[in-house]
């Protein structure tokens, strides 16, 4: 299965409907609103291939974009394409999910989601934050850098409220993350959902939310939840 054929898959499975969803949710065009569960028919086929999601992303259609993180193989990625990835992501799903989950999974998420936090572009720095997110979720306790993470948890607290929209998004997430997949730093992370406070995020009109910290956390907590690690970022 080649590249032009996925993409003209995914063309037929594109609906008006899921498209319009899409386009409040900030999605640009091209793309064709596939539902995601739609991706999955096609990632079920194709299972994983490194050149094929490289294709795949640089169509620049969104919905491929998206497919393209599915099918990747993380292991095999360079740093120099996920930089052109994490450049190049034109929408929030893009680059908060599809690029973080890759990037997380791969042998340069740390390092990459260090230094993508520092950019002045609200999607690179929104990405930075969601794989920081990702590896706490899949990366076991002692493979973690906890020291780091306490301090990064002590900038979001400084800084969220002055940051980009995304960005606030994404490191409201980055505290639950870290509340929720590590059982050291889980008390640190409440404290400072208690002195974030309700973070404002721009939703572009949808009904969506912006999780409290704090009673996200403790959700999972007496679901008895709290550091069971995930097998994949990617899903």
């Amino acid at each position: 299965m080649t590249a032009n054929d996925i993409i003209e898959q995914l063309k037929e499975m594109g609906s008006e409907s899921t498209k319009n969803i899409f386009i409040k949710h900030g999605a640009k065009e091209p793309f064709y609103g596939v539902k995601v569960q739609d991706m999955k028919k096609i990632q079920k086929k194709v299972k994983q291939d490194h050149e094929l999601s490289l294709e795949l992303f640089d169509s620049q259609i969104g919905d491929a974009m998206y497919l393209a993180g599915l099918i990747a193989e993380p292991q095999k990625m360079t740093k120099a394409q996920l930089n052109k990835w994490v450049k190049n992501a034109n929408w929030y799903m893009v680059s908060e999910y599809t690029v973080a989950w890759v990037a997380a999974e791969s042998n340069y998420g740390w390092e990459l989601a260090l230094e993508w936090i520092e950019s002045d572009k609200e999607h690179i720095a929104s990405a930075g934050w969601s794989t920081l997110s990702s590896i706490v979720a899949i990366k076991q306790d002692n493979e973690l850098d906890i020291k780091t993470l306490k301090q990064l948890i002590d900038r979001v607290v400084k800084t969220i409220h002055s940051s980009q929209n995304r960005v606030r998004y994404t490191m409201n997430g980055f505290v639950i993350a870290v509340g929720s997949y590590v059982k050291e730093l889980t008390n640190v992370a409440i404290k400072a959902g208690e002195k974030i406070g309700k973070v404002d995020v721009e939703m572009g009109g949808t009904s969506c939310k912006v999780p409290p910290v704090v009673l996200y956390i403790e959700k999972v907590q007496s679901k008895g939840y709290i550091g069971k690690k995930r097998k994949r970022a990617v899903c």
